[in-house]
């Protein structure tokens, strides 16, 4: 079985326990994750804060004005989601974690709507 297909398992079971979010939102949150890691120039571990801010550029520079509907599409709405797509990863093996990590890292990281309008009409 290659890597891809054992992938495609893991989402698909990870949906299955967890049906709120699409696949291509942790699709979404691996690749933002690598962005963020290459944009701190850092390697290994990222707070719950530096990924919430990271995602919403990779967010904004894949997708531009359309980047809150299309997470919204896939079932992410708040950066909470984020982190409970992080703690899904790390429970499937995918993603790890330190001691001090938590859910609430995630909490109001900050508010989507006004982050997307507002980030993509300052940068455009």
């Amino acid at each position: 079985m290659t890597q891809r297909e054992e992938f495609s398992q893991v989402l698909e079971r990870m949906c299955g326990l967890d049906p709120r979010y699409h696949p291509e939102a942790y699709t979404f949150l691996l690749t933002g994750l690598h962005y963020t890691v290459e944009k701190l120039k850092r390697q290994g571990h990222v707070s719950g804060r530096e990924l919430t801010e990271g995602l919403r550029e990779y967010a904004l520079q894949q997708y531009g004005r359309m980047a809150g509907t299309v997470l919204a599409h896939w079932g992410i709405t708040c950066t909470e989601d984020f982190g409970h797509i992080v703690f899904n990863l790390v429970e499937q093996g995918l993603l790890g974690k330190t001691e001090q990590d938590r859910l609430d890292d995630f909490k109001n990281g900050f508010e989507f709507k006004k982050a997307f309008e507002n980030s993509y009409s300052q940068e455009a």
